[in-house]
């Protein structure tokens, strides 16, 4: 079966990714998952300078998924480009590294940076506060949202440009129209959904944060239907997010329009749950008769 995929310029071996910040830098996993199986590793979100993020406790479950307030803790880029890229020189899989800021510039010395580094791939997190804009976030204000990725779009000269759209609006094909037409190479789409949990014996919210990500099985329906929305309205690629645990959730998406999937909260479930899907998927072409998965994509049948 041919599984291979086109992400712009990007030739993936297959349509399974991880997401960003549910995977680590990638090596964390590699006693579970053969990283060389994988269409694309997406590794945790890199800020100009090292973050510790929000105290703890930052995850808790929820019925159907899990929330998270983690605060974007992560190395920031020169030990990003110093301890931890370097491991991936022997690794092939594609890599792709989600960036985030609170300004363009931010943005755009990042993107150069990890450019000029050879990653094969930018994902711009645009759920981060725009500073410059009071505190809006990118991905809910279009002119921000349009300004940031043609900006970093000037920048970038080698590495495919990947923009993740928030699913905090109320038209996603506006929003996937706009970063489109701003140059982005694709979108991947959604983020965590803002949400709150409290404990009833304590009445204190479960995350010291208050509130957090929402995530898993209990957004798949909300993802699949923006996902949809999102690749009926742009001729790039569309990757889809959310509440994927298996190769028939991963294969649903690829139905709504999806070219490639990423998997999130499931490595906490299963560590090797990536490799599981590439399996099944796999299986399920031949079950079909299916020569090529991209065959299956916006192959759903509506009424």
């Amino acid at each position: 079966m041919d599984l291979s995929i086109d992400i712009g310029k990007l030739r993936l071996k297959n349509p399974v990714m991880t997401a960003s910040g549910t995977f680590g830098y990638g090596e964390e996993y590699a006693e579970f998952v053969d990283l060389n199986m994988l269409g694309a590793i997406v590794v945790k979100g890199i800020s100009l300078k090292p973050m510790e993020g929000n105290p703890a406790p930052r995850i808790c479950e929820t019925p159907c998924g899990m929330m998270n307030a983690i605060g974007l803790q992560n190395v920031g880029l020169k030990t990003f480009l110093k301890e931890k890229l370097p491991y991936f020189r022997n690794v092939d899989t594609k890599i792709i590294v989600n960036i985030f800021g609170e300004t363009i510039r931010e943005y755009v010395r990042l993107a150069g940076a990890l450019d000029e580094a050879g990653v094969d791939g930018i994902e711009l997190n645009v759920s981060c506060p725009n500073v410059k804009k009071g505190g809006l976030t990118f991905g809910t204000d279009r002119r921000s949202l349009a300004k940031l990725v043609s900006s970093v779009k000037t920048t970038v000269k080698s590495a495919v440009v990947i923009t993740k759209l928030s699913p905090n609006v109320a038209n996603i094909p506006l929003f996937a129209m706009c970063a489109a037409d701003a140059g982005t190479d694709a979108l991947s789409l959604i983020n965590t959904i803002p949400a709150l949990s409290i404990d009833i014996d304590t009445r204190k919210p479960r995350l010291a944060n208050v509130t957090g990500g929402l995530s898993g099985p209990a957004v798949k329906p909300i993802a699949l239907r923006m996902v949809w929305e999102a690749s009926r309205s742009v001729t790039i690629p569309v990757i889809g997010i959310g509440g994927i645990l298996n190769a028939p959730d991963a294969i649903e998406f690829m139905l709504a329009g999806a070219s490639a999937v990423q998997v999130g909260t499931g490595n906490f479930l299963n560590p090797r749950v990536t490799s599981e899907i590439i399996s099944d998927l796999s299986a399920y072409l031949e079950r079909k008769n299916i020569r090529a998965v991209k065959d299956i994509i916006g192959g759903m049948r509506a009424v």
